[in-house]
């Protein structure tokens, strides 16, 4: 196996593992002389979004056979989720990251939440923002590949996972803060991700 196909194959092991199956995209039959490459660019998506969403690493498609096709993120809005996530998880594992994309992803899902990428990440309530990095300016510094990669792997496995829409880290939340009453369903890192 080269190193590409093999790095593929783990990005997606890794996923699987950190988002298990039973995604909420919508499905696709392949029609003759489509490709990946084709139905992804129709659908505002990266090559690899479609081929993770569908735990593929090559480029064969049979027409008649159904894919996953993930929602698709503006660029904008991918940025700005990168942006977020090298704020809140600079020096967090990767899984971590995927994670924080991840919240942002199911609140834009969750009927409790703004409905855009931008509403969620700037949402503001009873005069507290929603992140910290909007409201102290990291979140508008720069992000790296690994951040920008972590967005697209969530954006791959969107409607996946265990439904967080919060995470925080307790070392940094005083005690009696309302966050330590959600129901914690994951640990990655420093962070705690909860319902």
């Amino acid at each position: 196996m080269n190193k590409s196909n093999r790095f593929s194959f783990i990005a997606i092991l890794i996923g699987l593992i950190a988002f298990p199956a039973g995604a909420s995209a919508q499905t696709y039959s392949v029609q003759y002389g489509d490709s990946f490459y084709t139905i992804a660019k129709q659908n505002n998506l990266t090559l690899a979004n479609l081929q993770i969403a569908n735990e593929r690493s090559g480029s064969q498609l049979k027409a008649g056979e159904t894919i996953t096709v993930p929602d698709s993120v503006s660029e904008e809005g991918k940025e700005l989720m990168a942006k977020l996530v090298h704020a809140e998880a600079k020096g967090e594992p990767y899984e971590g990251k995927v994670a924080v994309a991840t919240v942002v992803l199911n609140r834009v899902d969750s009927n409790d939440f703004p409905d855009t990428v931008k509403d969620v990440i700037y949402e503001k309530t009873g005069g507290v923002h929603a992140f910290s990095p909007v409201k102290n300016g990291a979140i508008n510094n720069s992000y790296d590949e690994s951040d920008m990669k972590a967005v697209n792997e969530a954006i791959a496995f969107r409607g996946q996972g265990m439904n967080s829409l919060y995470f925080y880290n307790p070392d940094k939340v005083n005690s009696d803060n309302w966050i330590f009453s959600r129901k914690t369903i994951k640990k990655i890192g420093n962070h705690r991700f909860a319902k």
